[in-house]
């Protein structure tokens, strides 16, 4: 959006020509930013309730950093995943409020206006090599603006570790389960919680695990009702769908 289209469109909501409801729908469809080898799309906001996500991976540092630059001087949130130190460090050179997230491998910034507070999510590791599967989710989460309750290590070979954290369950709009290995912690947290329960299978465990697609399967015919499945490692997704469920529950009567 240029400049000029974005004065026009003010002046006719300013003289009464354009109800402002039309001209939010108007914004949202506005065209991508083209930098060339990436097309922006700065208004996805506007539409989702979600901003452009930036994945980092395959990405060149200078490629992730233009297009944070950009992301932010739209006045959207930055959130960039599976991003390097050196890949963070090229953010922050053009973003200085940026973040790295090191466990998670991820960079954020806040929006322009800060995000209003909205719902609560609680994500449960399994184990320590899980954590930075479920980082991602947390990290996500945290800057799309819902507060969020980490529970780690806490997987089934002691199965009283989840058992006695069920109140952070409960505190929750959303539950995220991240777990590798044979994948059975959702399964247990959903027989705990009446809150939905989005299970991310890791990638970790020995051979059999088939680089998470053991515990994939296994949550994928979980027993107890109520638990969604996102891709293999992708606690970005869990942390997406579970912000959209908690922003939902929030604005809902008791």
């Amino acid at each position: 959006m240029t400049p000029a289209r974005l004065r026009r469109l003010l002046a006719e909501v300013a003289a009464g020509a354009l109800p402002p409801d039309e001209a939010v729908e108007r914004l949202g469809a506005f065209p991508t930013d083209n930098l060339g080898f990436a097309r922006v799309d700065t208004q996805r906001t506007l539409r989702t309730g979600v901003p452009e996500v930036i994945y980092g991976a395959g990405k060149t540092a200078a490629q992730v950093a233009d297009i944070a630059a950009r992301l932010h001087a739209s006045g959207a949130p930055v959130l960039a995943t599976r991003v390097d130190e050196r890949k963070a460090e090229a953010v922050r050179a053009r973003v200085e409020v940026a973040v790295y997230h090191p466990l998670a491998a991820m960079v954020t910034a806040p929006a322009r206006e800060p995000l209003a507070r909205r719902g609560r999510v609680t994500v449960v590791s399994a184990g320590t090599s899980d954590q930075a599967v479920a980082e991602e989710a947390a990290v996500t989460a945290d800057a799309l603006g819902v507060d969020v309750e980490r529970v780690y290590d806490a997987g089934v070979a002691a199965v009283h570790r989840v058992i006695e954290e069920r109140p952070a369950l409960q505190r929750a709009d959303a539950v995220v389960v991240a777990a590798g290995m044979e994948g059975a912690l959702p399964s247990v947290v959903g027989g705990l919680t009446d809150r939905p329960v989005i299970a991310v299978p890791t990638s970790v465990g020995y051979g059999a695990a088939f680089g998470g697609l053991a515990a994939l399967l296994a949550m994928l015919t979980s027993c107890a009702p109520g638990v969604s499945v996102v891709n293999i490692d992708n606690g970005f997704g869990a942390g997406v769908q579970a912000t959209l469920i908690a922003r939902r529950a929030e604005r809902s009567p008791a």
